[in-house]
């Protein structure tokens, strides 16, 4: 199976916004709206989208554990988990 790069258009999009458009085609797909073309379709589009939220998640895990290192007065460096979840 060859792997497909997520579309530029969704790499743009922020997780919030990825995340919903994923709920749409979830809900879409769930009531059996459009044809099997057009379903299949907004799977592979849906498969991007959640890619791209899980790519997203974990920068933001990071990110907030990058944060939670603090700089004591001594100059020494104290690492807290962070609390995620």
């Amino acid at each position: 199976m060859v792997e497909k790069s997520i579309p530029t258009d969704i790499k743009k999009m922020s997780f919030e916004d990825a995340l919903h458009e994923l709920e749409t085609i979830v809900d879409g797909l769930e009531q059996g709206a459009g044809k099997l073309d057009e379903a299949i379709g907004a799977y592979e589009r849906g498969t991007f989208l959640k890619q791209h939220c899980e790519i997203k998640l974990k920068l933001k895990e990071a990110r907030e554990r990058i944060e939670k290192i603090e700089v004591d007065r001594a100059g020494g460096v104290s690492a807290q988990p962070a609390e995620i979840g």
